[in-house]
């Protein structure tokens, strides 16, 4: 199999080929591995290989619904045995998982080759993949921008053509800002839908979902067949249907309420390109026979975001101090992080507590939304992918945390209650690029990025569709109908080899 014929192919597409005789998983796998290589220099998406782990996979020949299809995974949550889980800090490196994540065996067992892990911000804090530890990742599409994050690695090696698809998770837009970034499919799936045992019961207090980024709709559908289903001890569980993912994409989705918004809850600037791209979506959402209205949950976006800053401000201390008692050095955490962590220190529990049962608040809004309308479609993203250091702290702020870190000061401003002004702000200022995408993440609905739209400059900028809790099936069918009426499977960027479409 030639490299363009590889590119024609989706993973279900692939793995059926293998099933037939046509190729082999080695063959595969070479073809990803060399297209890797060639594209690796210029985005850095591959943090660390598996070599080991991928040439197991191909004596076990596992007959399967993935069998021989070459797959990567993000270096955060999906552990492999015997291999440190950076989550992109080099802070975790001296911390060895001794068994594989039930994501990860899943994918094993149905036959995937997985022959790396791909790189991340640290502890997948940002919507850019900027790991000091490891270098940041580029987008296919435009070297100079980013691909988002923190799945920014896993989107870049889908986007360039390395693999058809790649394991990410989400916890605040983590799959769908990168997959927006990058012109790929990503559906973040429905809390407890997917386990992340057996060493982990739950991710950001339940805020993180496990998924991939794909090219093809169907190829989501088939992942989410594999990944999903409880293990024991699961403190969250969505029950399997009844009916498979993949043959509900059989059927077109029913005729939808979709109420779309483009206002930024939390009173942001959402640039133009964003809402042509939902206004856009709109209108086919119409022409294929939806009832598509203006509307929005009745939501205090505000509050959302302190709530969600809060879910740092309590998960990172805890982090660092599990980090320091492995072995790690404060200075091997990011100048953020250590900020973060500082802060998180001040925050009572009481206060993390009342932020939490906050969540409650958002998830019964969005209920009652639901209950007059299937879908909701905003922007994934406030405006097109970055540049790159478009959000890095200007270096005069950088070395006043420093100092402020250096001497103590930092915390004691924290405990006397002075610095909660500069905590709303820093809850605004981290989700002023991407507002849209921490609700589904809070709410523990279901909610997918869809590519959709490409800039005047050639960049991808994704939509949202989020749907009620559990209900993947309706968003999967809205997908597969939106993929028939605008495709972009052969959508690719120069650097994968091949030459975007027209349109």
């Amino acid at each position: 199999m030639r490299h363009d014929e590889y590119l024609q192919h989706d993973a279900t597409a692939l793995a059926a080929l293998v099933a037939r005789g046509d190729t082999s998983g080695a063959e595969l796998l070479a073809l990803a591995q060399a297209q890797l290589a060639r594209v690796q220099p210029a985005l850095n998406a591959l943090l660390r290989p598996l070599d080991a782990l991928a040439q197991q996979q191909l004596q076990r020949a596992v007959p399967g619904p993935l069998s021989g299809v070459p797959m990567l995974v993000k270096d955060s949550v999906l552990d492999v045995a015997g291999v440190p889980t950076s989550y992109g800090s080099r802070a975790m490196l001296g911390i060895v998982p001794t068994e594989h994540a039930a994501p990860l065996r899943r994918l094993l067992d149905a036959g995937a080759v997985v022959f790396g892990k791909t790189n991340l911000p640290e502890f997948g804090l940002k919507g850019v993949s900027d790991s000091q530890a490891f270098g940041r990742v580029s987008n296919p599409w435009n070297t100079a921008h980013t691909p988002g994050g923190s799945s920014g690695g896993s989107a870049a090696a889908v986007a360039a053509g390395a693999v058809p698809m790649a394991g990410g998770n989400d916890g605040g837009g983590s799959l769908r800002i990168p997959a927006a970034c990058c012109g790929l499919f990503a559906l973040k799936p429905s809390r407890g839908r997917v386990s992340n045992g057996p060493g982990i019961g739950e991710v950001w207090f339940g805020a993180c979902s496990e998924g991939v980024l794909s090219r093809s709709v169907r190829d989501t559908a088939l992942a989410l067949d594999v990944l999903c289903g409880p293990e024991p001890g699961d403190p969250f569980v969505t029950a399997v249907p009844a009916e498979s993912f993949r043959s509900v994409l059989q059927r077109p989705p029913p005729r939808l309420r979709v109420a779309f918004s483009t206002t930024s809850p939390i009173g942001t600037a959402v640039q133009p390109e964003a809402v042509a791209a939902v206004q856009a979506t709109a209108r086919l959402l119409q022409g294929l026979g939806h009832h598509v209205e203006e509307a929005a949950p009745a939501i205090d976006g505000t509050a959302l975001a302190q709530a969600f800053i809060h879910l740092y401000l309590g998960q990172i201390p805890a982090t660092v101090g599990y980090a320091l008692a492995h072995g790690a050095r404060r200075s091997d955490f990011e100048l953020l992080t250590q900020v973060m962590a500082v802060l998180g220190q001040t925050v009572g529990a009481g206060t993390l507590t009342g932020q939490l049962v906050a969540w409650n608040g958002f998830a019964r809004a969005l209920g009652a939304f639901h209950q007059r309308h299937d879908v909701w479609l905003t922007p994934t993203l406030a405006g097109p992918p970055m540049r790159h250091g478009a959000v890095d702290p200007p270096p005069a702020l950088q070395a006043v945390l420093k100092l402020l870190l250096g001497t103590g000061l930092l915390g004691l401003l924290g405990r006397s209650g002075l610095l909660q002004g500069t905590i709303d702000q820093l809850a605004r200022d981290n989700l002023t690029p991407y507002p849209f995408t921490q609700l589904a993440n809070l709410t523990g609905v279901p909610a997918m990025s869809l590519p959709l739209h490409w800039t005047a400059d050639g960049l991808p900028l994704g939509v949202q569709c989020v749907g009620r809790m559990g209900d993947e099936a309706t968003l999967l069918q809205l997908a597969a109908q939106l993929e028939a009426a605008q495709p972009w499977f052969d959508r690719l960027p120069a650097m994968a080899g091949a030459v975007p479409a027209a349109g």
